[in-house]
């Protein structure tokens, strides 16, 4: 029993980290967007949507079902014409974009 408690632990300590992790990424990315820095701007974006699907897989979101979830959002977004689709078709763009690469 002790070992079984100390491995949930263990898991819930680990999400904890990743959302922490998450919320870091999140200001060093708004730091970069401030210092206008490209490189910094296109890690910060990385490393957010690294975190997301690591802590997804943790909450027991499996990598193929976020795909999915983030494919039906941006068709939601494109229907509902969001505004970044109204004014620029950045979904639909991105939506082509997935498509291309077989995603």
């Amino acid at each position: 029993m002790f070992s079984n408690e100390s491995d949930i632990l263990r898991k819930l300590r680990l999400i904890e980290m990743l959302k922490a992790e998450l919320v870091t990424n999140v200001g060093q990315l708004y730091q970069a967007i401030a210092k206008n820095g490209g490189q910094a701007i296109q890690e910060g974006l990385a490393s957010i949507i690294l975190s997301c699907y690591i802590l997804a897989r943790r909450l027991g979101i499996d990598f193929a079902a976020l795909d999915e979830a983030v494919t039906a959002k941006i068709a939601q977004n494109i229907k509902r014409e969001h505004e970044a689709e109204k004014l620029f078709g950045d979904f639909s763009e991105y939506q082509r974009y997935l498509r291309r690469r077989g995603g």
